[in-house]
């Protein structure tokens, strides 16, 4: 699977970048009750830092936004997903979420051939997520010092502008323009 279609299934909640119980289930292609009884067998190789539960409210939030990244590259279907798994569980069934450190922790726990593959795959899209946030906040520092030095540079180019013009008054009043000589022709 292509890395865009997996970072379109990503979310930043709580501060965390996570993925969704149900997108993950479509992504390994399994039912979601199916990777649910698997995590809650395995409860101890979850912890709150790996996977949690959202609250109704971040599952409502949830359900109406969109992904992470908020790019729209190409069909998606998750917000159909979000709102059929909405249906299907009810406000007191918020789906489970896991971290990037969750979702690896989920091959260990899913043994199939699908879910290691899907595993690396999902793993390399955070990795993808992870180094275009650096890249951004590269720039955005850039353009912090830009803004800092356009606004110096305005103020000193107003400074310049301003003597020019107090300049070329002085000079305007001591010219004497009626004893100039002229230049040109001579007609």
């Amino acid at each position: 699977m292509e890395v865009p279609i997996i970072q379109r299934k990503i979310y930043e909640i709580r501060g965390h970048k996570i993925m969704l119980d149900f997108d993950l289930a479509i992504l390994y292609e399994v039912e979601t009750r199916v990777l649910n009884q698997a995590i809650k067998r395995n409860m101890d190789n979850f912890p709150d830092d790996f996977m949690f539960r959202l609250t109704a409210k971040e599952w409502e939030k949830t359900s109406s936004s969109k992904p992470l990244l908020g790019l729209d590259m190409g069909q998606d279907n998750s917000s159909q997903f979000v709102m059929s798994s909405r249906k299907h569980r009810g406000k007191s069934y918020a789906p489970y979420a896991f971290t990037e450190h969750g979702v690896a922790m989920l091959a260990s726990v899913l043994k199939s051939a699908k879910a290691r593959k899907m595993n690396i795959a999902i793993v390399r899209a955070f990795i993808t997520l992870r180094k275009s946030v650096a890249q951004f906040g590269d720039i955005k520092e850039q353009l912090a010092e830009l803004r800092t030095r356009i606004g110096e540079h305005d103020t000193q180019l107003a400074q310049i502008y301003d003597s020019i013009e107090n300049m070329l008054d002085e000079k305007a009043e001591q010219k004497n323009w009626e004893k100039r000589e002229r230049i040109g022709f001579v007609k």
